[in-house]
């Protein structure tokens, strides 16, 4: 899995805007303006950074060594992925449709209807 794809994937949901608004190797996706991912572009492997449950969030660090508290994030809601070929694109790819229905569910009521 590349940025490519994820980029592909998160830009094909409904709402979706990317931007640098941190430094140029930080990319970030936002739902209504709320982040749900960023991808640190000069790091190899590729890492991503995804809002999770908190229960959910430490099942994963424990289930997959790819999986990290939130680097520079709130390390209860959110994980680092590192995409390195451990993680199945399939799950990585679930995981982002997480954060975004994550973030999607704490926003305004108005702003949830336009978005279903």
């Amino acid at each position: 899995m590349n940025i490519e794809q994820i980029r592909e994937h998160c830009l094909k949901k409904k709402g979706v805007t990317e931007e640098f608004p941190f430094d140029e190797e930080t990319l970030v996706f936002k739902v209504a303006g709320k982040i749900f991912l960023l991808a640190s572009l000069e790091t190899i492997p590729l890492r991503i950074n995804l809002k999770c449950d908190p229960e959910k969030a430490v099942e994963l660090r424990e289930e997959y060594e790819a999986v990290q508290p939130g680097y520079h994030m709130n390390k209860k809601h959110w994980n680092t992925i590192s995409i390195d070929g451990f993680v199945p694109a399939k799950k990585i790819l679930e995981w982002i449709d997480n954060s975004y229905w994550l973030v999607v569910a704490g926003l305004k009521k108005s702003d949830i209807k336009k978005l279903r």
